[in-house]
Order: C-alpha cells, then structure tokens, then sequence
C-alpha cells in the first residue's frame, strides 16, 4: 500500500479528536504509506493545515460553498472525485455520525467493501471489531483491493501531537452539482457540552434518577471530572431527558477511559453501547443489579445519598 486517505471531520471549527486517531490509524495499515489528510468544508485551509502535527504527510482540502454543512449528497460527490484524482490504498474515517453515513454511501459508488467500527489494527493489517453487541469480537483482513474502514473513537491512540511538523495545504477543485438537499440552518442542540462519543469521563443516569430534575447531580458530577452526561433508553423513554443522551445499542456507542453507571439496571441494550469502557463504576441500590457483572467498582446504596458525597470528595481533589 502506498497512499492512504485519512478524512477529517470538523466540528466548530475545530478537529474532532476521531480524526487524529484516524490517522494513527493509517499509519498502523501501512506505516510507509503517504497519509493524505482530507478536509471538506468552506474557509477551512487554515484549520486543514493541524492534520501535519499528527502524522500526516499531505493534506488537501476541497472547499465549496455547497460543502459547509454535511449533506451525503454533496460529501459522496466531493469525495468520488478526490478518490478518482488521488487513487489511494485505503481510506480511514472516524465512526462518528457521519462516518457511519458517508462511508457506506462512498463504499458502494467506488465497489469497494467496508470495515465499519474497529477497535484496533494488528499486523497484516487486521482489523478487530465487535460484533453481537459487543459480545464478541472478528477479526477482517483484506485480500485485495481498497482498503476503507471507520474506527471508533477513543480506541486507537493518536500520535504525539508534533507543532513543527507543517507543511501546505492543496486544493482539489469539485464540481457539487444537482443536490436535492441543502442545508440552510442548523439548530443546535444544547443539551451536551462534550460529545458524547469522544468524552474520557461519562457520568450516565438511569430511571433509578426517578425524573429530569435529578439528572443536575449528574451535571455537576461530570463537570467536577470534566466529562459529559449520558442516559440509558430507560430515563430517555420516562423523559428525563433528550435523547441525545442515549447510549446503547439504539444510540450512541462510548468507549471513555471512565464510565459512571447511576441507577442504571445494566439491560443487555445499554452495555452494549458502554461496555468497552475503559473503567466502569456502577452505583445502584439493587445488588443483583445486572449492571454490576459488568462493573470494575461497585458501589450498592441510595444513589441520593452516594452521589453527592462522591462529588464532594472529587472536588476535594480536583477543584
């Protein structure tokens, strides 16, 4: 393999930490590839140029002002022609949102397969990802052809950030046409501060919250630890919260280096989404909680009661 494409995703004007981890992990496809970093997006050459600090050996851009916001659309088209002028080996993107939407959609128009949510890449290159809800894992290699694959965030170390590594930044002229999307405004939802998907400390509630006015001690907890907050379907479904927040199968899959299960029961549908965690801590006042065969500490009482004292020791050290 000689080139790999590595696709960057901006959010706020900034890289979500999935791309630089991308990178690493086209470096451990090929270490003696070309790593091209690519950026879609408008006015984004000042930001595409951070790509050099973590690894890569080239970045491009593809600006237009059809390309502002996602649309698969306008993505798959812009992508189709960097793909035709660049021919790589391979191509990596983050398992985010769009990851899981784009790479499918570009994996057919180039007739190539698709590795979806690694967790990690041996040698050969071999590709390990979860299957059956996490329960077990396969491991792919591919034969022949192009290499694409999404990997799943927090699981592949980025390389050391290098500030004297630069380099220029290219463009690559497209031609978006015939959208029958646009995108004219965005609302944003407020209801996170960190993403989910990338946060190292999630403190996440259950119905055991008994209702949204509860889910503050949760906030103040993930703020004193600098994490975000998350939610089993179950307080998503009883409307304690928005579901955003959801983690588990039908939601968003978190992989933090600390997760803090509160009043959560552990039903198969939210470990599947939580279990790769690096550090589970689980508070429930049922001991037989199915939650605490998966937990590295448990903690069985009143979450009323544990939680708060809990945020007042981590302040005790942290603040």
């Amino acid at each position: 393999m000689s080139k790999v494409l590595v696709i960057g995703e901006v959010k706020d004007g900034a890289f979500r930490q999935v791309s630089f981890e991308a990178i690493a992990a086209a470096k451990l496809i090929d270490d003696a590839a070309e790593v091209v970093g690519v950026v879609l997006g408008a006015n984004i050459t000042d930001v595409a140029s951070e790509l050099y600090a973590y690894g890569a050996d080239r970045v491009v851009v593809v600006e237009h002002p059809h390309l502002k916001e996602y649309t698969p659309e306008g993505y798959s088209q812009a992508l189709q022609e960097v793909i035709s002028e660049e021919n790589p080996e391979g191509i990596v993107m983050g398992h985010t949102a769009i990851g899981r939407d784009i790479m499918p959609k570009l994996a057919s128009k180039v007739g190539s397969g698709l590795i979806s949510d690694a967790v990690a890449i041996e040698d050969g290159p071999v590709f390990i990802r979860p299957i059956y809800s996490g329960k077990a894992f396969e491991k792919i290699e591919v034969e022949d052809g192009l290499t694409m694959v999404t990997v799943r965030p927090n699981n592949i170390a980025s390389l050391e950030q290098d500030t004297s590594r630069t380099g220029d930044v290219s463009k690559i002229d497209v031609d978006v046409k015939n959208l029958q999307t646009i995108i004219k405004d965005i609302v944003k939802n407020t209801t996170s501060g960190v993403d989910l998907s990338e946060a190292n400390v999630i403190v996440a509630g259950g119905r055991g919250l008994k209702s949204g006015d509860n889910f503050g001690i949760l906030e103040e907890l993930a703020d004193v630890l600098g994490g975000a907050v998350g939610a089993s379907r179950g307080a998503c479904d009883a409307e304690y919260c928005d579901y955003a927040l959801q983690i588990g199968q039908t939601g968003k899959v978190v992989t933090p280096d600390l997760y803090i299960a509160v009043g959560i029961s552990g039903a198969i549908q939210h470990v599947a989404g939580m279990s790769n965690s690096k550090i589970i801590v689980a508070i429930n006042k049922d001991p037989e909680a199915e939650i605490f065969q998966i937990a590295d500490y448990g903690i069985v009482g009143d979450l009323f009661d544990v939680l708060p004292k809990l945020t007042d020791e981590f302040k005790k050290v942290l603040v």
